[in-house]
């Protein structure tokens, strides 16, 4: 089974580098947005890669001073955005043409070539070679365990442009065993159903909590202090906003890590093969979140999503609509159902925290989409505390797994 890591290194750019960097990022972009343009140019949105391949990448490679691996690369990233584009139509949602704005550049290892202490970039005149600005080696980080390690090679990079530094995501991966006991993935496993809201920024359908209150505090406290600079005016304000605004990422980073590594060894311990979550594409709007918020979620879902190929769990996303005021119980949907963050079900009674509720019935629109009956290696539940609904949200109870309790059962734990 192979495991992957991304680390990112800052890069040591002088001006001459930078000037050539920006070039290539600048025709990067307006090739993936000239594929894009041609995909949707008849009527229908052309998502296959070879055919857009046919289509432009002689105009691409006539009209810019792009390697040619360089163009494939930003063929590829027009192709999935229309992919999504397409996806979401299909589910009813909206969708526009995507437009690529934000400076950034794939490379692979035709177009870079990576050492120790630098890396060597293809841009649109020539390459450049730039150092790396590189932690202590001796220190316990990203860097030394996967990008300094023997047992990761690289396989590719993204170079990115942010807050005024050129930073590479480089790509690391490595081949691990997936038959040891620690890494299997169990058959007829379980489903871990995950709730995003704003006051508690994670609920699984185990219980555990991961509140939102240490997040909301540091934005607070950053949003007052870049307020207190923007007052200034002064271009030292503006360098300690910058400053300002890398630390707050930072944080953020460090803390939606920490959530990430419990929400996996959460399912790890529960033996789950799946981590649905819901989809996160129209969360600001169901939820009130603020963009810091919807930020928050999408790292949490991608550090989560990486993080889990090293058991063989797969994370997922479904269809949200309604799974706050649906019971989880016996399945009837009203608004009322919920207020705030209390759940009361209008027709049983049952009673619990909404958002734990909800993780619940995001764990078994999963198991229902997902589970036809004959797949051995189907998950069969969405896990719980102390065992698990099945697919018609009955419990069932740990002592005995081919038991099948009644609904109202669940309530002996939940």
């Amino acid at each position: 089974m192979e495991k992957r890591r991304t680390v990112p290194v800052k890069l040591d750019v002088d001006s001459h580098s930078a000037a050539l960097l920006e070039d290539t990022v600048d025709e990067f972009l307006w090739a993936a947005n000239y594929t894009t343009r041609h995909a949707f140019k008849g009527e229908y949105v052309t998502t296959s890669k070879t055919t857009l391949h046919d289509d432009t990448y002689e105009d691409v490679r006539d009209q810019t001073a792009l390697h040619s691996n360089h163009v494939q690369a930003a063929r590829n990233k027009a192709a999935e955005a229309c992919k999504s584009v397409v996806a979401r139509w299909k589910n009813g949602k909206k969708a526009s043409m995507p437009h690529f704005t934000s400076p950034h550049l794939v490379y692979d290892h035709r177009t870079a070539t990576f050492h120790d202490e630098y890396v060597s970039l293809a841009t649109v005149d020539g390459r450049i070679e730039t150092d790396y600005v590189l932690p202590d080696k001796t220190r316990d980080t990203p860097h030394t365990d996967y990008f300094f390690s023997d047992e990761y090679e690289t396989a590719g990079a993204e170079l990115h442009y942010t807050n005024g530094n050129w930073m590479l995501h480089i790509h690391c991966k490595t081949d691990v065993e997936s038959n040891t006991p620690e890494q299997a993935t169990p058959e007829n496993g379980t489903v871990l159903g995950v709730d995003l809201g704003v006051n508690n920024l994670a609920v699984a359908s185990t219980g555990t909590f991961w509140t939102g209150d240490e997040f909301d505090h540091w934005r607070r406290e950053y949003e007052k202090r870049r307020g207190d600079l923007q007052e200034c005016g002064t271009r030292w304000a503006h360098e300690n906003m910058q400053a300002v605004g890398r630390k707050e990422e930072g944080r953020f980073k460090q803390t939606l890590h920490r959530i990430s590594n419990e929400l996996v060894a959460e399912a790890h311990k529960y033996e789950c093969s799946v981590i649905a979550f819901e989809e996160l594409t129209d969360i600001r709007e169901r939820t009130g979140a603020s963009w810091g918020h919807k930020w928050a979620f999408n790292r949490l879902y991608e550090y989560v999503e990486y993080k889990t190929k090293e058991y063989g769990i797969t994370v997922a996303q479904v269809d949200p609509e309604n799974t706050s005021r649906r019971c989880s119980t016996c399945g009837f949907t009203h608004p009322d159902n919920r207020e705030s963050e209390s759940f009361e079900c209008l027709k049983c009674g049952y009673e619990n925290h909404a958002d734990y509720n909800a993780a619940k019935n995001i764990g078994l629109r999963y198991l229902r989409r997902n589970q036809t009956g004959g797949d051995e290696g189907a998950p069969v539940g969405v896990r719980l505390n102390s065992g698990m609904l099945n697919a018609n949200g009955e419990y069932e109870s740990p002592a005995d797994d081919s038991a099948r309790a009644g609904v109202h059962a669940e309530s002996q734990r939940l």
